[in-house]
């Protein structure tokens, strides 16, 4: 369970099977310290949940990962729609990728409701939201919806996140979300939507104010993995 603050009573209810005292005191009172700034994800304060950290097990069988999969499934719905249009534009495929992106917060509020933090989960959720990306711009750059320019650099972006995560898992990295990432993926993820509904100046505005940020926050994970591997390089002895 994640560690909580200390104070507050913690409340009556389910808790996992083998977690010791001190683990249920803390869960319980977690749930008990849950303002709208903790159940939103706006307060982040504290270190990260022990079970997301690299090393733990998987643990696929929790209801934030559920939802994680069927935000995973549905992403073909939406490109099968999305596609099957004749400009790119409709409000089913715009719908559907936004039921897809806005039900990013379920999963992070469900783990924070119920404390089933789990390593799959932290890997999935940023996987479902590049993949996301990924889909949006492959229809507005079949359609022409936004300059296909900014659109590769966002894919190559999203691409090369991709495979710095798996890179940093057969490492064993933490890679941890950092703030420039959080500020920029709602806006490159609310471009594709607003070019299928037809506000392409709307859309403009988000792809090119998110973009920077996401390149910044891609720095910022480079330098943290590197900062990682350094702390296990062993210093080299003169003499």
């Amino acid at each position: 369970m994640a560690r909580a603050p200390v104070g507050g009573e913690p409340l009556p209810s389910a808790f996992a099977p083998g977690q010791t005292p001190r683990e249920r005191a803390e869960a319980g009172a977690e749930r008990a310290r849950l303002t709208f700034r903790r159940l939103s994800g706006l307060d982040r304060s504290g270190p990260p949940p022990p079970q997301t950290l690299a090393g733990q097990p998987l643990n696929p069988w929790t209801i934030p990962n559920a939802i994680g999969f069927v935000r995973l499934g549905a992403i073909p719905a939406f490109l099968i729609s999305a596609l099957r249009t004749s400009d790119g534009r409709g409000r089913r495929p715009a719908a559907l990728y936004a039921i897809i992106a806005w039900s990013d917060y379920a999963d992070g509020i469900a783990a924070r409701v119920t404390g089933q933090y789990s390593r799959l989960g932290t890997l999935l959720d940023p996987l479902v939201d590049r993949l996301l990306v990924i889909s949006g711009v492959a229809v507005c750059w079949n359609f022409k919806l936004l300059p296909r320019a900014a659109l590769a650099v966002l894919v190559l972006r999203e691409a090369s996140m991709l495979w710095l995560a798996r890179w940093g898992l057969r490492r064993g990295l933490d890679m941890t979300v950092n703030w420039f990432g959080r500020a920029g993926v709602w806006p490159v993820m609310s471009a594709p939507f607003f070019a299928m509904i037809g506000r392409r100046r709307v859309a403009l505005g988000c792809l090119y104010s998110g973009l920077p940020l996401m390149l910044v926050a891609t720095t910022r994970y480079l330098l943290n993995a590197r900062a990682q591997l350094a702390l296990r390089t062993p210093p080299s002895s003169s003499g």
